[in-house]
């Protein structure tokens, strides 16, 4: 069977912490096996933590602690839906208050530098929706937030 993991890299040291933080933050969520080095390599020795294997709301992760040669951008990142403001809250919070920083329209980075988009069903819901209009005023109201709030998109549909 074929399957696929995202690889994260992390500063030597980083990808068991991440991995710990992310299972704390999101449900279905676990740090599995910690592999070490079997020998010696660029800027690590033999036994020092190499790869954390972990799951985030069920999707496999491998952490690499790879040293500080490559940051994550924002050209991936990743998308957390929520169904209410308690749960977007939540995510966003735990996400700033442990050393991450906030954006625009959603995104925030974790402390290590990876981009999160925490993104509430009805936005995208409104956003992707046939009614262009609506679409519309939902996506102009979406870009003058940081956090998105669910009570401005709710107001739309009974406007």
């Amino acid at each position: 069977m074929n399957e696929i993991i995202t690889c994260m890299w992390f500063d030597h040291g980083q990808a068991s912490k991440a991995a710990a933080f992310y299972a704390k933050t999101f449900p279905n969520s676990s740090v599995g096996k910690i592999n070490t080095a079997p020998s010696d390599f660029p800027g690590g020795i033999e036994g020092s933590e190499l790869t954390v294997e972990f799951t985030v709301l069920g999707q496999k992760f491998i952490g690499l602690n790879g040293g500080p040669i490559f940051k994550p951008n924002e050209s991936v990142s990743f998308t957390i839906v929520t169904n209410n403001q308690e749960e977007t809250d939540r995510y966003w919070n735990t996400i700033i208050e442990n050393g991450g920083s906030a954006s625009e329209c959603g995104w925030c980075k974790d402390r290590w530098g990876y981009s999160w988009q925490i993104t509430p069903k009805i936005l995208i819901d409104l956003t992707t929706s046939n009614d262009r209009h609506l679409a519309k005023r939902a996506f102009e109201v979406m870009m003058t937030m940081s956090k998105i709030e669910i009570a401005p998109l709710e107001a739309l549909i009974k406007k």
